[in-house]
């Protein structure tokens, strides 16, 4: 069972004195596999590395873990070898201790932060900010995350290697008013789907709840946002049993069928009236009070009335793991689109820094894909043009470069945008469904996604360029398009790529089961996404310049 947790973040604003002049030297190989392999949160043998590992990273690193004068099996080794397997565990543990868009931003601003990278905050003026070397990230609304690293050979006008894709997935979230009456001795909860959620793949699992908490300070009267996440299955959609002779396979009501079960009613109420918590027209007084009572507690809080609002939502327990006969798949919740959108992310931790390398290196994640990416922290906002501009801008003038729309038109036609998110494995109970020679495979690397209608970006000279990225790396790729009477789905890159005027290509990793609450995937994908996505940052300035 996972152990309850809470975590709390707030604003913190930088000034041009908290950066130092010359850029961070560049991190080791170890203390770069520290990062990645989340080692420092395991227990018993799986801390222990070899001696070699052991005496390259610093005292804080080295703070339980244990070194033994062998390197079979040390975890830091397999990282810095670039084993695709070194990547399966952290890419599991990412899964099931990041069950919503929020702590999966908190837990990539923590490995950015322990890598270096400083926040850059977007009420902040970026100018004195930026310097070639360096390395930030910025966020929107706590569930947008972007970046980037900046060439420490940077003039302005070098393009951008830009990987972009999506970390929201399907989800039921709580109502506004998400207080319901009982019914049958049961306590109910009133939640809306996100996307495609409350499908027949949610019915019958076991359904934890997470998010994010407004809580106002009884004190100082400012608010502060705060992450909860309940460690054991609360709810739970309970099917009907075949013999009511009804259909439990998409037949069913999602507004009164699909509603979750919490808990029993008490049966016996001390007063004939409903508890409620906190004064009338409070938010706390329009929540389940059972419910309002957990997450206080959870969060340490004993006056409900500070508990202003919250955006929680039900996600599956169950733990990704892996699975088969020789462990060679994924089972897991939210593999789309975490599975491009995590390797994306190590590869920018785990790229190399040369002294010679001027272009910038990008990755930025996106919440509001399933449901069209319109809102604010959406791929059709403005989110990534702008961090780019402003980037540029401050480059420039720390250059003392006028800056203005040539140096940022010349900037998006140096670039490239890779559009990343997961593809369709096939299927093989379902081959009717695919084209011939379009078939993309478990554990063998990303496939290129094309689309004749645009619902894809990729073209001729995309398709070279990743191929050419995939050859100089030793990536095996392949290829994935819809037969003709049928629909395809969305990315983020058509978006993106048409606001900047970027070459773009979409592609993906391969996973079965899609938009079901629990996906499968290959053990060796993560990890091998992570090769290419690296192979693509590391390697675009020098591909690019066999076009020109």
């Amino acid at each position: 069972m996972q152990t309850p947790s809470a975590s709390t973040f707030s604003l913190r604003l930088h000034h041009p004195d908290d950066r130092p002049d010359t850029p961070p030297s560049p991190l080791s190989a170890a203390t770069k596999a520290f990062i990645i392999s989340g080692i420092d949160k395991r227990t018993g043998a799986d801390r222990i590395v070899c001696e070699s590992c052991f005496e390259q990273l610093d005292e804080a690193q080295r703070t339980n873990l244990r070194a033994a004068p062998w390197s079979e099996g040390c975890l830091l080794c397999e990282v810095k070898e670039d084993k695709p397997e070194a990547y399966t565990r952290p890419f599991c543990d990412f899964l099931t201790e990041n069950p919503t868009v929020f702590h999966a931003v908190q837990y990539f601003k923590e490995k950015l932060s322990a890598a270096g990278f400083e926040e850059l905050p977007a009420r902040d003026q970026w100018l004195g900010q930026i310097r070639p070397g360096g390395k930030y990230w910025v966020t929107r609304n706590g569930s947008s995350l972007i970046a980037f690293t900046v060439g420490r050979a940077y003039v302005p006008g070098s393009g951008v290697a830009m990987i972009a894709g999506h970390i929201d997935a399907l989800t039921a979230r709580l109502k506004p008013i998400s207080k319901k009456p009982n019914k049958a001795g049961y306590l109910q909860l009133g939640v809306s789907p996100y996307a495609g959620a409350l499908n027949h793949t949610w019915w019958d699992r076991d359904l934890g709840i997470g998010g994010r908490v407004i809580v106002k300070d009884p004190e100082t009267g400012k608010t502060s946002i705060k992450l909860v996440k309940l460690g054991w299955p609360i709810a739970r959609v309970p099917t009907v049993a075949p013999h009511f002779g009804a259909g439990m396979m998409g037949q069913n009501n999602k507004e009164t069928q699909a509603v979750p079960i919490i808990g029993l009613e008490d049966r016996k109420p001390t007063s004939d009236a409903p508890e409620t918590l906190g004064p009338a027209g409070s938010f706390a007084s329009t929540q389940p009070p059972r419910l309002v009572k957990l997450i206080a507690k959870e969060l340490g809080i004993t006056d409900y009335s500070l508990i202003l609002n919250w955006e929680l939502e039900l996600f599956d327990t169950q733990p990704a793991q892996t699975g088969g006969l020789d462990r060679e798949f994924i089972f897991g919740g939210r593999i789309d689109d975490k599975l491009c959108s995590w390797p994306a992310l190590i590869a920018l931790l785990s790229a190399s820094e040369p002294e010679t390398a001027s272009t910038i290196k990008l990755v930025a994640l996106f919440d509001d894909e399933e449901i069209g990416s319109l809102l604010r922290q959406g791929a059709r906002a403005n989110f990534l043009p702008i961090v780019i501009e402003r980037t540029v801008e401050a480059l420039c003038a720390s250059s003392r470069t006028p800056f203005g729309p040539g140096i940022v038109g010349q900037t998006y036609a140096r670039s490239f945008l890779a559009s990343a998110d997961v593809t369709h494995a096939g299927n093989p109970n379902f081959l009717n469904l695919y084209l011939d020679e379009h078939v993309p495979r478990l554990n063998v690397g990303v496939a290129i996604c094309a689309d004749s209608n645009g619902h894809m970006t990729t073209d001729a000279v995309s398709t070279a360029i990743l191929r050419r990225v995939a050859e100089l790396e030793g990536c095996e790729t392949q290829i994935f398009q819809i037969r003709n009477d049928t629909r395809s789905g969305g990315t983020v890159g058509p978006a993106l790529s048409s606001a900047m005027g970027v070459r773009a290509a979409d592609l993906g990793l391969p996973q079965l089961s899609m938009h079901s609450v629990r996906a499968t995937t290959g053990a060796l994908d993560p990890g091998l996404g992570v090769k290419f996505f690296r192979g693509f940052l590391e390697r675009w300035e020098e591909v690019d310049g066999e076009w020109n």
